[in-house]
């Protein structure tokens, strides 16, 4: 009896090992080797790369972030972003992760540039996927970061739709976001699931993002990943311009895909993935 009391000792401490929990996100840990920090994009939780880790190099340690707010993790006060990526920046150190790959999507690519350039001496490698420095830029041209604030009628609006006014605009941002039927159910759900001001708040900070300048500052290799949807040229073009700043890079646009490349061209994702893991290898 003693025997068994101590083996589930031993395993409670293995499992805690592999869940660790910040107040501004959560991160699962799997398999060995070195260190992929897996960033999702916004309302997100880790569970978005599941079908990417199960077709990707098997030989690394995988970090798989859920922010506060998304998924079962729950919310934190304002300001969202800076305090994510202050904790992130404390977790690679408490964790003494050494040369990480990161792979972000959407805003996981914002963490991703902002944590490259602020310990460019622990980051080897970073896959950006649809991910662009400053959004601001695209959505809201000649706004500046001053002109967006948490309070503001639209947000007011979203924070006070009831449920079906909610799930109706949810439907109308998945549909967007991917060519996939069952897909867009999922992200529909995840953005149903979120905490709402969360969601609001959040995406405000995000429009305060230009990291551009910070680029400057990054010195591992960069793959970026983007969508075709919904014009092949204009894409390239805006990340051309946005990553200009980006000294070590490579842009490729991914045939036939919307936001979430992963799901929508998967096979051709896995292989742009993989082939740049091999081709750089620590």
């Amino acid at each position: 009896m003693k025997k068994l009391t101590c083996l589930l000792s031993l395993l409670l401490i293995i499992v805690a090992a592999y869940s660790q929990q910040n107040p501004s996100f959560k991160s699962e840990i799997m398999g060995t080797g070195n260190a992929v920090l897996m960033l999702p994009g916004f309302t997100c939780p880790g569970e978005v790369w599941e079908e990417t880790i199960a077709n990707i190099a098997t030989d690394y340690e995988y970090h798989i972030i859920t922010y506060a707010g998304f998924g079962d993790v729950a919310p934190i006060e304002m300001p969202w972003y800076s305090t994510i990526k202050k904790e992130l920046l404390e977790y690679i150190d408490e964790q003494d992760l050494k040369g990480i790959t990161i792979i972000g999507h959407s805003m996981g690519g914002n963490l991703a540039v902002d944590l490259a350039a602020s310990v460019p001496e622990k980051v080897s490698r970073v896959i950006l996927v649809d991910a662009i420095p400053c959004m601001r830029e695209l959505m809201m041209p000649g706004i500046s970061a001053s002109q967006i604030q948490y309070e503001s009628p639209y947000n007011q609006q979203v924070l006070d739709m009831n449920e079906e006014a909610f799930e109706q605009m949810a439907a109308m941002m998945a549909q967007n976001m991917t060519a996939s039927q069952e897909k867009k159910d999922l992200l529909k759900s995840w953005i149903l699931k979120s905490d709402r001001e969360t969601y609001v708040y959040g995406y405000t900070d995000l429009l305060k993002l230009d990291l551009r300048e910070s680029l400057k500052e990054i010195t591992a290799r960069v793959l970026i990943l983007g969508a075709s949807f919904p014009d092949k040229e204009m894409v390239m073009q805006n990340f051309s311009d946005q990553y200009h700043n980006l000294s070590d890079k490579t842009i490729l646009i991914a045939p036939d895909s919307r936001h979430f490349v992963m799901y929508d061209a998967p096979e051709w994702f896995y292989e742009q993935v993989n082939s740049f893991l091999a081709s750089n290898e620590l």
